[in-house]
């Protein structure tokens, strides 16, 4: 099992529609390149200290964010078929690292001979 953290549009940029302005947040404007995407993500990455997890970085098109309605997060599991096993519903609300847990258990269990 492969776990991915996608970074997409800024969800917080401070010049987006819903900055962050929590103290110790990082304050970020929307990036206008890929390079500047890329910065902001491995800064981002940093600040959650999810470092350990591969990190992929859509383009500035942002197709990824918008073909699986990604902003601002969104969990998914992508079965052995390469098929979407489950899609959590829209964050913050519908972030449930539970709800995922239990899909890759009942996904495992299709899997065991």
């Amino acid at each position: 099992m492969q776990f991915f953290v996608v970074y997409i549009t800024e969800a917080h940029a401070l010049d987006g529609r819903a900055p962050m302005n929590r103290p110790g947040s990082p304050l970020v404007q929307e990036p206008m390149t890929w390079v500047e995407r890329n910065k902001v993500a491995t800064r981002c990455v940093a600040a959650m200290e999810i470092e350990h997890l591969p990190t992929l970085i859509d383009d500035m098109d942002d197709r990824v964010g918008q073909a699986y309605q990604g902003h601002p997060d969104r969990l998914y599991l992508v079965g052995k078929d390469g098929k979407i096993a489950f899609a959590g519903d829209r964050g913050p609300f519908g972030f449930r690292p539970q709800d995922l847990s239990s899909a890759i258990i009942k996904e495992l269990a299709k899997q065991a001979p």
